[in-house]
């Protein structure tokens, strides 16, 4: 099984908790294809709150309602993929650069699945480059904090996010206490948010593997 079989896989599980109401939906190549299969159940859900611009228009292009987040209160479910997960679900995500509104509507829903294939499964975070998104005025100050934690911020040049701002990638870290970290870099002036989400972990992770989709609960 190739590893799109295995996104696949795990995105087909997570349309067996679609019951009803607005779900969230993420952002990346694993949910592409949790998007593409909603178009097959539209009659379980009455729309979706949008992580991105380009799921938005996935979603559009498919004719499912893409609503504000502001409208419609709580979420029963959200749905995302991630670059890494540990054992405790706590992940980093962020690495199409959509991280701040996924973790607005992940921090909305009352339940948060994850949605992987088996190489994004970790014993500790930090090998996948941690995005931190940076108002464009602070980023060498921002720049310069980061690597006083240890790690090496580099710029992803040529990206800007859709909220107008930038992504430093933050290399070379390994992450043993990502909550307590996630909120230091947050504390950071001119930072955003970064692409930890262990104060808000994933409370279901469905993984794809070669031998079927395995279930880990937080």
């Amino acid at each position: 099984m190739t590893q799109d079989q295995m996104k696949a896989a795990a995105a087909r599980a997570a349309l067996g908790f679609v019951d009803g109401g607005v779900i969230g939906v993420g952002t990346g190549s694993t949910v592409n294809h949790f998007i593409d299969g909603l178009a097959e159940i539209t009659g379980q859900f009455s729309g979706a709150v949008s992580s991105s611009e380009a799921s938005t228009r996935r979603l559009e292009s498919h004719g499912i309602e893409v609503l504000d987040l502001n409208d419609v209160g709580e979420l029963a479910i959200y749905v995302d993929g991630a670059d890494e997960a540990d054992g405790a679900l706590n992940l980093i995500k962020g690495g199409g650069g959509a991280l701040t509104r996924e973790k607005i509507v992940a921090a909305a829903s009352r339940s948060f699945i994850c949605i992987a294939d088996d190489s994004k499964l970790v014993d500790v975070l930090g090998s996948f480059p941690l995005p931190v998104e940076v108002i464009p005025m602070a980023r060498a100050y921002v720049s310069r904090c980061l690597s006083a934690l240890g790690g090496k911020p580099v710029l992803r040049e040529g990206f800007v996010t859709d909220n107008g701002n930038v992504i430093l990638d933050l290399h070379g870290l390994q992450i043993d206490d990502p909550a307590a970290l996630e909120s230091e870099i947050n504390q950071i002036t001119g930072v955003v948010t970064n692409g930890i989400f262990a104060r808000r972990p994933a409370d279901l992770l469905l993984l794809g593997t070669a031998g079927g989709v395995k279930t880990l609960r937080a």
